[in-house]
């Protein structure tokens, strides 16, 4: 994970299937969170072939996702504030996950909980050594073209429209961000001092 504000309790850590780990976030915060898969430690080095943040570590320490990755998104507001969160395809996909805020009745959770990789298209593809997909690039890391980026001309609402690419995503996770410009369905809040249950491959 990654952000801004307030450090973290931990940038980075292993997870093994139906784990759980607690991290702490004084706010105010705004950052990332998502996840690796296909690590290991070869010579010393941590590395991994989905979503590695280049540090050769299992911390992140402030630094990225390299895309494609799945990306949580938070806000995280100061005293009696409002939090924001979303789940963002924009940079393309790697795991399924789904964002839950606890003890909150009226705080709406968000998922994409669909292995898109397996139906990714084969040009947004990024293939392991064994030949399988890994990761689905958004049309945007693609092509790096305007109107798939909402760049330039496209840079605005009224001209970056969805596209078949993005609407590939959209389809299958309907609560998620497909392009720049998807915060309508996307975006959602909850009262300050909230804590979230952020579980990957739901």
């Amino acid at each position: 994970m990654t952000g801004q504000g307030s450090p973290a309790s931990s940038t980075g850590f292993e997870l093994r299937s139906q784990a759980s780990s607690t991290v702490n976030i004084p706010a105010p915060w705004s950052g990332r969170v998502w996840a690796r898969f296909v690590c290991s430690n070869a010579r010393g080095r941590f590395s991994c072939h989905s979503a590695d943040c280049g540090t050769g570590q299992v911390v992140c320490n402030g630094a990225g996702a390299i895309p494609p990755a799945t990306l949580v998104e938070f806000t995280i507001a100061a005293g009696p504030g409002t939090d924001f969160y979303d789940i963002s395809l924009v940079d393309g996909f790697n795991l399924p996950v789904s964002v839950v805020p606890q003890g909150r009745p009226g705080c709406r959770s968000t998922n994409c909980p669909v292995d898109i990789n397996a139906q990714c298209p084969g040009e947004l593809s990024i293939k392991n050594t064994d030949g399988g997909t890994i990761g689905c690039k958004s049309a945007c890391l693609e092509f790096k073209q305007p109107q798939f980026c909402c760049t330039g001309a496209y840079g605005s609402p009224n001209t970056c429209k969805p596209t078949s690419y993005s609407r590939f995503f959209k389809n299958r996770c309907p609560n998620a961000y497909s392009y720049a410009f998807d915060d309508r369905s996307s975006t959602f809040t909850c009262s300050a001092g909230t804590n979230y249950l952020i579980t990957f491959c739901p």
